[in-house]
């Protein structure tokens, strides 16, 4: 695991910095998250004066929590989890729509110690980008497998991570193959 403070201040300048830029686009910015637990909105909203960019934070941790701040359908959460590629974007299509964001960013995952399965193991994190007037067919989904860490190491990986999503150049992101990342 990483240092806690090392981590601690890259999480401060990184949150700083995604503020200053969609700010300078005059863009607003949301997120949905279940795995984090919340950390990216925090991370957004310890920088004072965000309220001008950061539009909103979900954290939808359980299905019916999905189902019912995000409109994800019952139909996607059963059919293919609350660890997929479908749920992540109907979580990030859902943030647009209940919000007024003209981005948002998905996070949902497996952060252990317990809960993961062979084909959906601890350390898995799916994660979503939507832009508001983007066709849905070209929002950014991935997969990623951080591998090498705790439930701690694992969480503060995937903030980093969405963090990055919400970076202006994330625009031109599409649908991507799977990756694995350290998490430590």
């Amino acid at each position: 695991m990483r240092d806690i403070n090392a981590w601690q201040t890259e999480k401060e300048n990184l949150a700083a910095e995604i503020l200053s830029a969609n700010r300078a686009i005059g863009r607003r910015i949301a997120v949905a998250e279940s795995c984090t637990g919340g950390i990216v909105a925090s991370a957004l909203t310890d920088v004072a004066g965000c309220s001008d960019v950061f539009a909103a934070g979900f954290v939808t941790y359980c299905a019916d929590a999905k189902h019912r701040q995000l409109d994800v359908s019952n139909e996607i959460l059963e059919t293919f989890g609350e660890v997929s590629l479908a749920t992540a974007w109907a979580m990030a299509s859902g943030v647009l729509a209940n919000s007024d964001a003209d981005v948002a960013v998905a996070i949902t995952g497996i952060a252990g110690p317990g809960g993961g399965s062979e084909k959906k193991p601890v350390g898995l994190v799916v994660f979503a980008r939507a832009l508001r007037g983007q066709n849905p067919d070209d929002y950014f989904t991935q997969r990623v497998q951080f591998t090498g860490g705790d439930r701690a190491s694992i969480r503060q990986a995937a903030t980093m991570f969405a963090l990055n999503l919400l970076q202006p150049a994330g625009d031109e992101l599409r649908p991507s193959d799977d990756i694995s990342l350290p998490a430590a």
